[in-house]
């Protein structure tokens, strides 16, 4: 999956904007102000960080070996996810997704109204 590809369906979601508050060579991508996805990159293959429910991080890591315990993340609710052609599209996507809602859950009732992610 190229990069594009990936940052599209990142950016496609509700109230999303991107940044390299980090360096020039990570991007970050947030949701009403909070980190779901982060790129490296610089790396090739092309890795991606996304949340992670712990239990389902484990599961991940245990059956794929292209899902590794988040580089510079708390690597109980992160994952790093090396794109070299082991994870389908679907997979990928589904994770991404997975990690939108997590955060888009964990935020308060105030800060979705404000966002409109009711």
């Amino acid at each position: 999956m190229p990069i594009e590809n990936l940052r599209s369906y990142c950016l496609a979601k509700a109230t999303v904007a991107e940044s390299f508050p980090f360096d020039e060579h990570t991007l970050v991508v947030k949701v009403a102000g909070k980190m779901f996805a982060l790129f490296s990159l610089e790396k090739h293959p092309l890795q991606v960080n996304l949340k992670c429910d712990p239990e389902k991080a484990i599961d991940l890591r245990e059956r794929y070996q292209s899902v590794i315990p988040g580089y510079h993340m708390n690597k109980k609710h992160w994952n790093t996810l090396v794109i070299d052609g082991e994870l389908s599209k679907e997979l990928v996507e589904e994770l991404v997704d997975h990690s939108y809602e997590l955060v888009v859950s964990k935020l308060s009732k105030k800060v979705k109204s404000e966002f409109l992610l009711d």
